[in-house]
């Protein structure tokens, strides 16, 4: 490239390479690098030798005459918004006034009150478009700095910031929303504050973790609901905490409000099939809702325990395995993803505080657990119990650790409902066009503390003066829109008044049929009980021809795939000899002959775990590799010509807690697989030990979800130190009670081949299975 590159190249090639640099310096050729670090550095400083020299660049060439210092100052102008505006825009609803941004100073800029009449133009902003500086200064400030921070500059691939700038840019110009959408809004809103006044005032004092403060949480979701109905989603898959739960049960999912309060009736007894039951606002709940296009969508509520963010995996793990439903050859396409959605609602201070978030993150783009993006929403209440952002955190956002997956991140302002809105609504449309995570972040408050019995103005005193004194959401809308004209006072007075009749006509049946002894009238939905589980034997012998013929079938490999010669001679040449001599077979020969019985009689089976597609002993080589292409080869999916039922094997990313609690959640949703978690060494299951205790130990009792998932553990005492030794045995023996689930500990490879079969084959009973392997009895 010719050093005289600013003498040569048009305008709009200067400007396009510029916008390029100020991305992604590394992005450029190096005389371009080298060109722009020299000329941001000419005019950010004058030369000391000329102390009248105007660093704003003096006067404003007019358009169609722009010097190349205008030009880059109106491209950084524009850059410096799309990039540094979330941190200007107003969405703390506590504060009176948005934050100050002085990078966003005209000063800051290079330009001078003077300038502000002056017309310019930029193909960098709205097609090169004519108009005064002070225009183009209005329009970026209403675009980025209004009641929505969009933060996504720091996404590296341009079509996905191109697809948000765009959106986000035509806004401004876009029709207002109807009056039929801004009474959804009030509708949402006010529905979500009259419930949990009424609660407030019926059931003093009762633990119900209110979503007062944070009531668009509803505008959110029913918004994505009437979105997804013309999306062609067909399920969405929840998990969130306590906070809000009830409110999301009765305003999105519709649980009747009958059954709902009577859980906080004194009398109250859970409607049990079988276990010990949770607290209200740990419970799940599956609905259908129709939107207003008349679309079904089926939405399922996953059960929680108090463990914040645990719940992540298992929900990814749900949707996966409905996924997996619409697509049975999982061929991981885009259009099987979409029709399952997945949302995560979290806590401020758990997003950044737990760590299964940055796990469960982490899986969202692997072949193995993506699942067509998630809709993270964040309430953002700015207090994690009693403790501030300050203590709580080390980064400017609580959702900042979605920057490592490149996850566009909206900030929004509780208080305007119609931003929520839209923001949610971008949401859904960014997920289903790209299929990746993507995070919506409502800043809110908490008007009570951490629950009703709790007094938040013991620490924080000053906060919750402001809010005492700050008007609900649904008031702060409300009077909005009969200042605007689009509702009178009395519209919006008989939203309230019509929800809070159906209340009080649904405690009043309710009380009704508590005095006539009518159980059925409130008790709600009950799940069908599992059969009381029975020591009787489930057969799972199969003749030696299919044995034999399933053997000599997974220990050959087709002539155009050269694998490892050792693997050819040792693992593949051992299995034949085995096959032939009828004797032998060793624990992976005999997992894999499991795997082919299985299979030929209709069943799947996923395997996952860190490494365990080699295994860590190097066993399993349930996956070959051509050793020129590294072409995989799957020997057990090549049984026969059109083969349907197959293994599903993937090395998972180092973690525990959130690959766990995926596949307990995949375990949950498909009763015809075999699903198998492995451990790379016992030891290291503790990991995932909230997994293991909240979900896979108790779920059945606590919320009647039954699961066959299958942990293997490799455990023995072999000169390998603390780390590598103990799966902890007697830790899951001291879990088991009531017939919640198997622990076995095989001694040989015919009694492992049994019991993976046992393990499906028991089809009315499904149970945990936690499996002690060995390590070197391996190949024994």
């Amino acid at each position: 490239m010719s050093s005289s590159i600013a003498a040569r190249a048009n305008a709009e090639l200067l400007e396009a390479k510029y916008v390029e640099w100020k991305e992604d310096a590394d992005s450029v050729e190096p005389a371009w690098k080298s060109f722009f670090e020299g000329f941001e550095l000419g005019i950010a400083q004058p030369p000391p030798d000329r102390p009248d020299h105007d660093a704003a660049g003096g006067d404003l060439a007019v358009v169609g005459g722009l010097d190349l210092a205008t030009r880059a100052r109106i491209v950084s102008l524009v850059y410096n918004y799309r990039t540094l505006g979330h941190t200007k825009a107003w969405v703390n609803p506590l504060e009176d006034e948005p934050p100050e941004q002085d990078l966003l100073s005209l000063s800051e800029l290079g330009f001078k009150q003077e300038h502000l009449d002056e017309e310019i133009s930029t193909q960098f902003y709205e097609g090169g478009r004519r108009m005064q500086l002070k225009e183009l200064i209005d329009r970026l400030e209403k675009t980025y700095c209004g009641k929505i921070g969009f933060e996504f500059m720091h996404i590296h691939r341009p079509i996905v910031r191109n697809w948000i700038r765009e959106r986000v840019e035509a806004r401004i110009d876009q029709i207002p929303p109807s009056k039929e959408k801004k009474e959804d809004a009030l509708t949402w809103l006010t529905h979500a504050e009259a419930f949990e006044q009424f609660l407030h005032k019926k059931y003093v004092g009762q633990k119900r973790f209110s979503l007062e403060g944070g009531e668009s949480l509803m505008v959110a979701l029913n918004g994505i609901l009437e979105r997804a109905g013309s999306s062609n989603i067909l399920d969405i898959v929840m998990g969130m905490a306590h906070r809000g739960r009830l409110n999301t049960l009765a305003n999105f999912l519709h649980k009747p409000l009958k059954v709902l309060l009577y859980e906080f009736s004194e009398n109250y007894v859970p409607n049990l099939v079988a276990g010990d039951g949770d607290v209200k606002y740990h419970l799940g709940f599956d609905a259908v809702r129709r939107t207003r296009s008349g679309a079904e969508v089926k939405i399922h509520l996953g059960a929680n325990p108090s463990h914040l963010e645990a719940v992540n995996g298992v929900i990814e793990g749900k949707a996966r395995a409905l996924q997996r439903a619409l697509d049975p050859n999982e061929r991981d396409s885009g259009a099987f993803r979409t029709p399952v959605l997945p949302i995560l609602i979290h806590g401020d201070a758990a997003f950044a505080g737990q760590g299964s978030v940055a796990e469960v993150l982490n899986l969202s783009k692997l072949d193995g657990y993506r699942t067509g993006g998630t809709v993270h929403i964040v309430v953002n209440n700015q207090v994690g119990f009693t403790t501030t952002p300050k203590d709580a955190r080390s980064s400017d956002y609580c959702t900042d650790i979605a920057k490592m997956i490149d996850a566009p991140v909206f900030h929004v302002n509780g208080d305007s409902p119609m931003d929520v809105l839209f923001a949610a609504e971008m949401a859904l449309d960014f997920r289903n066009t790209f299929k990746l995570d993507v995070v919506l972040d409502i800043v809110c408050y908490r008007r009570h503390g951490h629950n009703e019995g709790d007094e938040p103005s013991f620490t924080l005193p000053k906060i919750y003066r402001e809010i005492r004194a700050h008007d609900t959401p649904a008031k702060v809308f409300g009077e909005a829109l009969v200042e605007s004209g689009d509702f009178s006072e009395e519209e919006v007075q008989s939203v309230r008044d019509q929800y809070r009749e159906q209340l009080d006509q649904e405690l009043a049946e309710l009380e009704e049929a508590q005095e006539s002894g009518d159980r059925d009238a409130f008790s709600g939905a009950v799940g069908e009980p599992q059969p009381p589980y029975s020591h009787e034997p489930i057969p799972t012998g199969l003749d030696d021809d299919t044995l034999r013929e399933i053997g000599m079938k997974i220990s050959e490999v087709p002539t155009q795939i050269e694998v490892n010669e050792k693997l050819a001679k040792r693992f593949l040449g051992a299995r034949r000899n085995a096959i032939e001599a009828g004797e032998g077979i060793n624990w992976a020969f005999a997992e894999a002959l499991a795997f082919g019985s299985l299979f030929k009689e209709g069943y799947h089976a996923r395997l996952s775990g860190q490494d365990c597609r080699r295994g860590t002993f190097a066993q399993r080589h349930a996956v070959l590799y051509d050793m020129e292409t590294r072409e995989r080869y799957v020997p057990v999916n090549n049984l026969e010509e059109g083969q349907t039922a197959k293994l599903w094997v993937y090395n998972s990313l180092l973690s525990e807690f959130a690959v766990l609690g995926f596949e307990y959640g995949y375990s949950l949703i498909l009763k015809n697989t075999l699903v198998m978690w492995e451990a790379q060494f016992g030891d290291f299951a503790n990991g995932a030990q909230v997994i293991i205790d909240q979900f896979i130990s108790s779920a059945e009792s606590k919320w009647q979800r039954n699961s066959s998932l299958v942990m293997l553990l490799p455990h023995g005492y072999e000169g390998q130190g603390p780390e590598h030794s103990s799966a902890r045995l007697e830790r899951f023996l001291q879990l088991c009670a009531e017939n919640n689930m198997i622990v076995a500990n095989c001694t040989t490879p015919a009694q492992y081949f049994h019991i993976l079969r046992r393990q499906i084959h028991r089809a009315d009973v499904k149970k945990p299975l936690i499996l002690m392997t060995p390590k070197s009895l391996l190949n024994h």
